[in-house]
């Protein structure tokens, strides 16, 4: 697992209202040959087809229930009906995720062809996948809203293959059992030796973590514990500083906030989206988040991908 991909598509990137540049929030995370919605504002599906990356979505997880971020998910459902789609599809989400899904099966109306399923996720909630966890954490938003975190499984350190071969092993499938984890046996003369996986790999090594806060006030505080060493920190920054106090009467961070986040939780990059309409440009944003985290901050535009790296 440890050569998997780990891919973010940025498919909206707006606040509320979208610009003829952004569109309603929506974010893709490809990890492996699992595909992941975090949120799904109205258009993902042009947006997906601008992006090139398919319909083909394995579960959906919504941040909260304001409409610029679950939209979309009408449209999306009924195309990967009309594609044959016959696999379930999970929604997950705070409170009031299954009145959602029956809403939306309700007003459709059109014959489903796949099941559909709905989740309801709190702080703490996890979802586990095959090499990683989604765990959600609450966010300050004024209604039931939470952040979602997508960790890897811890992968396994390095093979020491001279290390390996000093202890009588050969080259070939049992360096891989080793590296799997299992014990060998190897003929030392006449005797027969095992040796452990201990004994010639490496400490495990951290897989990597993104961290989506969705719409949220300033959070970390609260998820210090699980939050922190993010590779990719995607925060809200819907305002500038000189916005501070319409930041905090609607429930949003601004870039500063968003920076003084990624510096508390050690991440390695910090991603500000749901940028207000109210901004032709985002230049003051970087500045704001810079004056709090000396890491690499990124305003990405809609239809932009990140390719997140093993830290080592």
């Amino acid at each position: 697992m440890s050569g998997e991909t780990l891919q973010v598509y940025f498919l909206g990137t707006a606040g509320a209202l979208p610009t003829p540049t952004r569109n309603p929030p929506c974010i893709m995370v490809r990890r492996g040959s699992d595909t992941l919605l975090f949120d799904c504002g109205e258009g993902a599906q042009q947006q997906m087809m601008r992006a090139r990356c398919g319909f083909t979505i394995n579960a959906i997880f919504v941040s909260h229930w304001h409409a610029d971020h679950f939209l979309g998910i009408f449209g999306l459902v009924q195309t990967m009906s009309f594609n044959g789609r016959t696999e379930p599809l999970t929604i997950y989400g705070p409170e009031w995720v299954h009145e959602f899904v029956r809403t939306l099966r309700h007003v459709a109306r059109f014959n489903l062809k796949f099941p559909m399923e709905s989740v309801e996720l709190t702080h703490g909630s996890w979802v586990r996948f095959d090499g990683y966890t989604i765990t959600a954490f609450g966010a300050n938003h004024g209604l039931p809203a939470l952040g979602f975190i997508l960790e890897e499984d811890p992968r396994p350190g390095r093979f020491n293959r001279e290390g390996a071969i000093a202890l009588g092993v050969p080259p070939g499938p049992l360096f891989g059992r080793l590296q799997r984890g299992e014990t060998v046996t190897v003929k030392n003369g006449e005797t027969v030796v095992e040796i452990r996986p201990e004994q010639v790999m490496g400490s495990s090594r951290p897989g990597r973590k993104i961290v989506y806060t969705g719409d949220t006030r300033a959070v970390h505080h609260a998820i210090m514990d699980i939050a922190h060493n993010a590779d990719l920190l995607i925060h809200d920054a819907t305002y500038d500083e000189s916005e501070t106090a319409r930041a905090t009467e609607f429930y949003h961070a601004t870039a500063a906030q968003a920076g003084e986040a990624a510096a508390a939780l050690n991440a390695r990059t910090l991603v500000l989206i749901h940028t207000s309409s109210r901004y032709t440009d985002t230049q003051a944003h970087v500045s704001d988040a810079q004056k709090k985290f000396s890491g690499r901050i990124l305003v990405p535009n809609d239809l932009e991908m990140v390719e997140v790296p093993f830290r080592d």
